[in-house]
């Protein structure tokens, strides 16, 4: 009887060992499920975090590539600008000197042809004798003649002063020689044709007599 009693004793002891294992056992379990759902819910926080460093890293690097591509396209296109300003600015420094000059061809041309015009206005102004010089046609070509003197001027062109200077074959132009002791030698002493200048650039030589 008491071996029962000591054998139900311990039956009871041992399910209750039993039970308690089971809900250790559980408890076990479950604490190894929660850590698995962490560890795999922290696998893929992981994944997505570096997923999402890996696609941020891959934008910027584009972006940073995109960028540097835009500023090379910039500067290439401030090269060509620069290039094309130069260009254009050579451009118009030749066609403003070959305007000029071509300008200067015309005018000078012009005034060549008008030199003669002017000698004839010196001669008939010198031939008006004395008694006639204040009258009205007398007036009337010195007036012209000084328009056109000033209009020349307004132009460039500039006479020679010839006459009682020393010779300088850079302006003058000597047909004649004379032997003049009242005189110093190489000296114009007789103009016989006005020579002028047109912008520093002689267009006609003084034809002059030279004291030798």
């Amino acid at each position: 009887m008491e071996n029962n009693q000591e054998l139900e004793k311990e039956l009871e002891e041992a399910v209750e060992e039993t039970v308690e294992a089971e809900e250790v056992t559980e408890e076990v379990s479950e604490t190894e499920e929660t850590v698995e759902e962490a560890v795999e819910e922290t696998a893929e926080t992981t994944e997505e975090t570096v997923e999402e460093s890996t696609e941020k890293k891959g934008f910027f690097g584009k972006k940073k590539d995109k960028k540097d591509k835009k500023d090379q396209k910039i500067e290439e296109l401030e090269d060509k600008v620069k290039r094309q300003l130069a260009e254009f600015e050579n451009f118009r420094n030749r066609t403003e000197k070959e305007k000029s000059r071509m300008y200067e061809f015309g005018a000078r041309d012009v005034i060549e042809k008008m030199l003669p015009v002017v000698d004839n206005f010196e001669r008939g102004l010198a031939s008006i004798p004395e008694e006639e010089k204040g009258g009205p046609v007398a007036s009337g070509m010195e007036m012209i003649y000084k328009q056109m003197m000033t209009t020349l001027e307004g132009l460039g062109v500039t006479p020679i002063d010839a006459l009682n200077k020393p010779f300088d074959p850079n302006f003058h132009n000597a047909v004649m020689h004379v032997e003049d002791e009242e005189v110093e030698e190489s000296t114009v002493v007789e103009e016989f044709q006005k020579g002028y200048i047109y912008k520093e650039h002689v267009i006609r030589y003084s034809m002059v007599k030279v004291a030798n």
